[in-house]
């Protein structure tokens, strides 16, 4: 079977880049997008900015300690949203497979591509010098024959990185890479590894099918397959929105119920709205609370009928609300979503044309 060729482009540090792009005077410095005040969070920071361990999600007040010199400007998503749309535009030059994963990333299968160029690594360099030149911004890019070894071929040699992963150099590739370097393996699940004394791709090859789903549940099988350089997944044309919700980062922490059920309703409100925007439905509702400390819990239920009403998705939150022990861990921030959509013509996206929903600037 023909092996497929795929390409995984991210841009570096895309958000602030675009800033550093559009303001002369910030070029080299240490910049975070986002607010500086006391309860503002780093939502993108610069390679300058990095260097000193700054990171998106991080509270702006810790960034400034780590970083005395850091300059904080507010995010323009609009902008950003108009030079990805420029940078898909590239892409579509070349195929029309393209699966955006954010408004600076995204997978591309140029197999059977526009130009018929045999190379994938061609057309990776050629996308690469053509951001550089016609949107003034720089990208990684990573090529090889499945998703999982693209998107870990973009991330070898940021930034303004170029890697390609050959199919027979996969597997000796696979056996370096750290665990955490995995698809699916954050830090609680990489401490489950260490545990079970799995620390590479190396040391996961060794165990069994049957053995990764007992410790790990289905994600096993994805874990037994990336270890041997399988990746069945194939690039999505069409991306369909999978949720809308949004987030309240609170003037201050909160711990009484009174204080929490009014920006529980504030947040329902703002949901609202953007459900009615955007046409959307589903019966999957998602409480997300973040506390004083910044750790985070979920709480989902579903429910047959649409959520789309104050009536009807206020008494789910609260109910969501109550499973949640915040008298001793004041809240932070509060966020409600709505997924599982059932009806895709009511989804509103077509393709070619798609939407980040996730970000938010607090």
């Amino acid at each position: 079977m023909c092996k497929r060729k795929i390409i995984h482009i991210d841009m570096d540090a895309f958000y602030a880049s675009v800033e550093q792009r559009d303001n002369p005077e910030l070029r080299g410095r240490p910049i975070a997008v986002g607010h500086a005040g006391d309860r503002g969070v780093v939502s993108a920071a610069s390679y300058e900015a990095r260097k000193y361990g700054v990171h998106s999600a991080m509270a702006s007040i810790k960034a400034m300690r780590l970083c005395p010199d850091l300059v904080f400007v507010p995010g323009r998503m609009e902008i950003y949203k108009e030079v990805s749309d420029t940078i898909h535009g590239i892409f579509r030059e070349y195929t029309d497979i393209i699966e955006p994963l954010a408004l600076d990333e995204a997978f591309l299968d140029v197999t059977d591509n526009k130009l018929n160029i045999p190379l994938a690594i061609d057309i990776a360099r050629e996308i690469k010098l053509r951001i550089r030149e016609e949107v003034g911004l720089i990208a990684s890019a990573g090529v090889s024959y499945n998703k999982f070894l693209a998107k870990i071929a973009s991330d070898y040699r940021k930034p303004n990185g170029l890697c390609t992963i050959h199919p027979d150099q996969a597997l000796n590739f696979i056996a370096r890479l750290p665990i955490e370097s995995f698809w699916g393996v954050g830090k609680v699940t990489a401490r489950r590894m260490h545990a079970l004394g799995i620390h590479t791709g190396h040391d996961l090859r060794q165990w069994s099918l049957d053995g990764l789903i007992r410790e790990f549940g289905k994600i096993g099988q994805l874990y037994h397959d990336f270890s041997r350089g399988i990746d069945l997944r194939p690039v999505e044309a069409v991306r369909m929105r999978k949720s809308i919700g949004c987030e309240r980062t609170l003037d201050h922490d909160v711990s009484t119920r009174a204080a929490v059920i009014v920006e529980l309703y504030h947040t329902t409100e703002e949901l609202i709205r953007r459900l009615s925007a955007k046409n959307f439905c589903g019966n999957t509702l998602t409480l997300k609370i973040k506390f004083s400390d910044f750790s985070q819990i979920t709480r989902s239920l579903t429910q047959e009928e649409d959520l789309l009403t104050m009536k009807v998705i206020l008494p789910l939150a609260k109910r969501l609300l109550a499973e949640v022990n915040y008298e001793d861990h004041p809240i932070r921030l509060i966020g409600l979503s709505v997924s599982n959509p059932h009806d895709e013509e009511a989804d509103g996206i077509t393709q070619r044309t798609w939407e980040q929903l996730s970000f938010e600037f607090e």
